[in-house]
């Protein structure tokens, strides 16, 4: 039990946030690309399928990331216990569950057409090299949103087989929408990182937080809208964004506080609930 415990602990199976966030580009993708007069049975298929990878993907990530970050972690108040970085995990156990891990992964895969598990193993130096990018440059979360929005390329594809505009412009949106949730979520460990040297947009635009997350959701309204006038969405669906909107601007940027990281924590936490808003807007728009 003691092992478990420490694998579930590893693994963040406690908090799914991680996971759901990984997870709602998938099904944003895949919601966006069904035709929904087909059998239903095959869109709920490809959207356990998403759950299961999202959920095996970033449990993965989560032990490399801590494999890589052993001795940042352990100078980390809010992650000195991690159990790679207490000594409670080996990093030879560490490999071998994340291993196990990728493989149940690729299984999921293969029930994918053969573009799209291209496009997905294409994706894997991206997801395994994002915790080194704190030690060169201030846009870690750049490339978090790089990689934890790739799903939604992923999802269109497992219905169309390519890549098509409207594809690039709700991925785009989607990795501004990381670069803002994950800039607050850096400023829980600020004080930490600036004294051990590594870099963040937390750290690169502390005196301009708020200024930043504006500018970054932004531009997530704005190619989200972009989108659904490619997709020709009915007007609804600019009506249902408004929701969406609302959150991330006058309820998220509102209780953010860059000095409390409880408050950090719980914005960042809230983008479960606009990523199912956003699932939601979409399925009523494809459905009606």
């Amino acid at each position: 039990m003691n092992q478990i415990n420490l694998f579930i602990e590893l693994t963040r199976l406690k908090k799914p946030i991680g996971f759901m966030l990984l997870f709602w580009p998938c099904a944003w993708g895949l919601t966006l690309a069904y035709n929904f007069r087909d059998n239903l049975k095959n869109y709920f298929f490809f959207l356990i399928l998403f759950f299961l990878g999202s959920i095996l993907m970033r449990s993965a990530g989560c032990i490399v990331n801590d494999i890589l970050d052993k001795e940042f972690d352990a100078k980390v108040f809010r992650t000195k216990n991690r159990p790679i970085a207490s000594g409670r995990v080996s990093v030879k156990l560490g490999i071998f569950y994340s291993i196990l891990l990728c493989f149940l992964a690729l299984l999921v895969l293969l029930n994918f057409n053969l573009f799209t598990i291209i496009l997905a193993l294409g994706s894997m130096p991206l997801a395994f090299t994002y915790p080194l990018m704190k030690r060169f440059t201030y846009w870690p979360q750049l490339f978090l949103g790089i990689t934890f929005n790739y799903g939604l390329i992923l999802g269109w594809t497992a219905i169309n087989g390519k890549v098509e505009i409207v594809t690039i412009l709700f991925y785009i949106g989607a990795i501004f929408w990381t670069l803002g949730y994950d800039t607050i979520y850096g400023y829980q460990d600020i004080k930490d990182d600036e004294i051990i040297g590594l870099k963040s947009t937390s750290i690169k635009f502390k005196g301009k937080a708020k200024k930043f997350l504006y500018l970054c959701y932004t531009f997530v309204i704005i190619f989200f809208v972009a989108g659904g006038v490619k997709m020709n969405f009915h007007f609804s669906y600019y009506l249902l964004i408004l929701i969406p909107f609302m959150h991330l601007f006058f309820y998220q940027i509102k209780i953010f506080d860059l000095k409390n990281p409880s408050s950090c924590l719980n914005a960042f936490k809230s983008n479960n609930f606009f990523g199912l808003i956003i699932f939601l807007n979409i399925l009523i728009v494809k459905i009606l």
